[in-house]
């Protein structure tokens, strides 16, 4: 009977580890998996933070080219309107017209150059 004993300890023995290794396995599995969902998680809020990036630079680009579109329209519009009343002036004004034209000109150089993308 001492081996049945033997036997039935060594068998209970095996069972318990057995159990104890396949919890542990599942552990580790339910482990691994959180951790792979944590990893997606990252990866979709990098790429939900890079379309938002890429939608923010989209409307940079926009706004700077309206904002250049504008900036020639309105110093064509001063210009234009500039112009006969510059040729209405007495000599020395008509002289200060000029240089207000130009460095109207020049302004708007400036401006275009600090909204064009890579100006």
């Amino acid at each position: 009977m001492a081996e049945t004993n033997d036997t039935h300890d060594i068998t209970a023995e095996l069972v318990r580890r057995a159990r104890d290794a396949a919890y542990v396995a599942i552990g580790l599995g339910v482990l691994g998996l959180q951790r792979a969902q944590v990893a997606r998680r990252e990866i979709l809020r990098e790429d939900h933070i890079d379309e938002g990036v890429a939608l923010a630079r989209q409307g940079i680009a926009t706004g700077t080219e309206r904002m250049g579109e504008l900036l020639d329209s309105t110093l064509a519009l001063v210009s234009s309107e500039l112009a006969p009343l510059g040729r209405q002036l007495p000599e020395p004004a008509r002289g200060l017209a000029s240089k207000a034209c130009a460095g109207l000109t020049a302004l708007g150089e400036q401006l275009r150059q600090i909204v064009t993308p890579g100006g």
